[in-house]
């Protein structure tokens, strides 16, 4: 059932003939002892973390959705601007604030609900961290497929404001499939109660999906309805060795029909980004000989002895037909985890590539040994000595791309060698982070001008004062 209600007593109605700016005493008054932060220790709260400026004047940190309503409905009366904080992990700074800026942490919203062994699906709030999740479906002999680098401290609340995706999008789709229903908080307080909890209703727009990758400017995210589903019992993961871009397309084909819909995994790797997690005193490289290309290859499935023989009878088709050069199959856990640290560890490229940019781009797999020769080429042009490393989930057609180049002055130019080439192809600037402001300028490229029109109407609708993480996405703010 959807539904909008007021926030109750302390709704915008008990706001309504205030003035000047929102106060600590009045969100204190709201979300009870203990709730604000602000001064030092707001700002010692987030030590070296580098892809925002935090410098907000306030923090709060409400623990329920109705103390939600009534801080939105307070801010929106004295047009304060809010910035919503998950797990501040994302990568396109749209958690960054400004001085006259409050953060709205939900980091106390964090209760498992309820799960429904049953239904398979699960009532959450926002501030549940990822694997904290995880680890407790689990113990139900469920999981939770959405599956990131940053799952020990991003939030689900954050995970469906931004869309994410992860490693297992080929098989089991981003954050937007595995959420069933949302409750969200207007700019004005109302709170929009959409907890559907069926695989199945067609009853009208789904509300729900204006919030999902919205990035916090249309509402805020309190609660979800999430589907899980069984717990896989079996799990095969090797890393091959692939001599290029067009041979990775035809494996990816090849591995996904002889797996018979157990492919959950399919991740490239380029010889840059090996090479610097591989270098001596690093991670030990479990392939003998160096490959332009290697890709992690993982399937789940149900019985543990036919799987795996099934995935290495596939994996030596490759390896006879020429696909693959070489190839290890993990033989445990540990090696498992070995092999995919070699992927997910990006401490070393970020220290070793200066300054450092990511990008993370979307495109067809056909088109990505083109694309990928001309960001080298415009690099090259533009930086000789800059470094760059291509990676990602190119299963779903999904790159990360990590560049050292230039100065502090060239970032525009660094990130035109990056996007400028999406333009011919049809590409995304954006794959699963997001705008924010990292992204906005570029916008253009992967929407047309009435599909930005229409958003930016969506946004003045919704916050018509502009109060919900103002200035990201579009280069100006609502209202």
């Amino acid at each position: 059932m959807e539904t909008i209600r007021s926030g109750g007593a302390g709704d915008a109605a008990a706001v309504k003939n205030l003035t000047g700016p929102v106060t600590q005493e009045e969100l204190l008054a709201i979300a009870g002892p203990g709730s604000v932060v602000s001064g030092e220790d707001l700002r010692s709260r987030y030590p070296g973390y580098f892809m925002s400026s935090i410098d907000a004047r306030l923090l709060v940190r409400p623990s329920t959705t109705q103390q939600v309503s009534q801080i939105l409905a307070l801010c929106n009366e004295r047009r304060q601007p809010l910035v919503v904080h998950g797990g501040v992990s994302g990568w396109v700074r749209a958690t960054q604030t400004r001085p006259d800026e409050i953060i709205l942490s939900m980091e106390r919203m964090n209760a498992i609900e309820q799960i429904d062994v049953a239904n398979r699906s699960a009532v959450v709030q926002a501030g549940v961290v990822l694997q904290t999740f995880q680890e407790t479906v689990e113990k139900h002999g469920l999981c939770f497929p959405i599956d990131l680098g940053g799952r020990g401290s991003c939030q689900l609340g954050g995970n469906a404001s931004t869309n994410a995706g992860g490693m297992r999008v080929i098989r089991y789709g981003m954050m937007r499939e595995q959420v069933l229903g949302v409750e969200a908080v207007l700019p004005d307080g109302r709170i929009v109660s959409s907890m559907n909890s069926m695989l199945k209703n067609n009853t009208g727009y789904d509300l729900k999906q204006l919030f999902i990758g919205s990035e916090g400017t249309l509402g805020v995210i309190t609660r979800l309805v999430l589907r899980i589903r069984e717990n896989p019992r079996s799990c095969n993961t090797a890393m091959v060795a692939v001599p290029d871009m067009a041979t990775v397309a035809r494996l990816l084909r090849t591995i996904d029909a002889g797996l018979g819909g157990q492919l959950s995994a399919f991740e490239l790797i380029d010889n840059d980004f090996f090479g610097v997690n591989t270098t001596e005193g690093r991670i030990r490289s479990p392939l003998a000989d160096l490959s332009p290309f290697y890709v992690i290859i993982e399937s789940l499935g149900a019985d543990q002895e036919r799987d795996a023989a099934m995935f290495e009878a596939v994996l030596a088709d490759a390896l006879e037909s020429g696909l693959v050069s070489d190839a290890v199959i993990a033989g445990s856990e540990r090696e498992r985890a070995e092999l995919w640290s070699i992927r997910e560890t990006l401490e070393h490229v970020v220290s070793d590539f200066t300054p450092f940019y990511a990008f993370d781009v979307s495109l067809a797999v056909g088109e990505m040994e083109g694309y990928m020769r001309n960001v080298r080429g415009l690099l090259a042009e533009r930086f000789p000595d800059g470094r760059i490393a291509f990676l990602g989930h190119v299963g779903d057609g999904n790159l990360h791309i990590a560049i050292g180049a230039g100065g502090p002055d060239d970032r525009h130019a660094v990130e035109s060698c990056v996007y400028s080439p999406l333009t011919a192809i049809g590409g995304s600037i954006s794959a699963e982070h997001g705008i924010g402001l990292e992204k906005k300028p570029w916008l253009h490229i992967s929407r047309s001008e009435v599909e930005i029109s229409v958003m930016r109407e969506l946004k003045n609708l919704f916050d018509p004062h502009g109060i919900l993480n103002p200035g990201k996405i579009f280069k100006e703010d609502a209202g």
